[in-house]
């Protein structure tokens, strides 16, 4: 009877002990970046707000602001976690450093994924397809026709960019690289370079804002699809993060609110050089 008695106060201890252990491993949460996101109630977004109407700098009631298309984005996936937005600028290529040092939870800045990116950081599904062209000065609109043509120019692209890669692998140009995409054009418009490979949305504001200083040059640049279409970048190892934001993403293309934002986006742009 006394063996008994014992066995069941052993059965019960360890019974206990399990069910504390339980208790204790569920009140802990995963240190994943989704978690502290929720915890923080802040979604920290790094971009660098040079790359309009992506993202650009505006002033208003005498402060500035950042805002733009994928302002607009991240403002949505931020809402549909409960959260707000918080943005950090900083030069482009600085981002993916940030972004694993922690410093920010995303990404956006009219970003593709890479194979060496994809190395350091992951990536949602696309949310814009863009192509790249070349922003030249008026005088030289009919300059640049062909590949050939750019042999012995001497064109900027922003650094780390993917402008600054297909630049390189797709013309025949020296390609100059700068942090920020407006101290290229300023050194386009005052002769230092020829010319500027860009995202042709943000060619095409450049023209539209300064129409006798800029024009889109006629050659035509080859992009593979790949580097077409651009994402969100997000630490590695992030699953519930990345299916949040691709869901946010799905469900903005599926009712045209994408669309809606970026010619929103335009219009900002233009009405903030007036």
């Amino acid at each position: 009877m006394k063996w008994k008695i014992n066995k069941k106060l052993i059965t019960v201890c360890a019974v206990a002990l399990c069910v504390v252990s339980g208790l204790a491993g569920c009140g802990k949460k995963e240190n994943t970046t989704y978690n502290k996101i929720k915890s923080e109630k802040v979604l920290k977004m790094g971009t660098s707000a040079d790359f309009a109407p992506f993202e650009f700098p505006v002033i208003q009631n005498g402060h500035k602001k950042y805002v733009g298309y994928d302002i607009m984005v991240a403002n949505k996936i931020a809402q549909s976690m409960g959260v707000k937005l918080k943005v950090e600028n900083m030069e482009f290529s600085s981002l993916i450093g940030e972004l694993q040092n922690k410093k920010v939870d995303i990404v956006m800045a009219g970003m593709t994924e890479t194979k060496q990116r994809k190395k350091a950081v992951d990536f949602s599904k696309p949310y814009y397809q863009e192509s790249e062209t070349l922003l030249v000065k008026k005088a030289d609109a009919d300059k640049y026709n062909k590949i050939a043509d750019t042999k012995g120019a001497q064109f900027g692209a922003q650094q780390g960019s993917t402008q600054e890669t297909i630049g390189k692998q797709d013309t025949k140009a020296h390609i100059v690289t700068e942090g920020l995409v407006t101290a290229l054009t300023t050194d386009l418009k005052s002769g230092k370079l020829d010319g500027v490979v860009l995202a042709t949305k943000v060619a095409e504001e450049y023209v539209k804002k300064y129409p006798n200083d800029y024009a889109l040059a006629k050659v035509k640049i080859p992009v593979p699809q790949s580097l077409k279409e651009i994402s969100i970048a997000i630490p590695k190892n992030e699953p519930k993060l990345k299916d949040k934001i691709n869901k946010e993403i799905t469900h903005l293309q599926k009712t045209g609110q994408l669309d809606q934002m970026f010619q929103k986006a335009q219009q900002m742009q233009e009405n903030s050089g007036k």
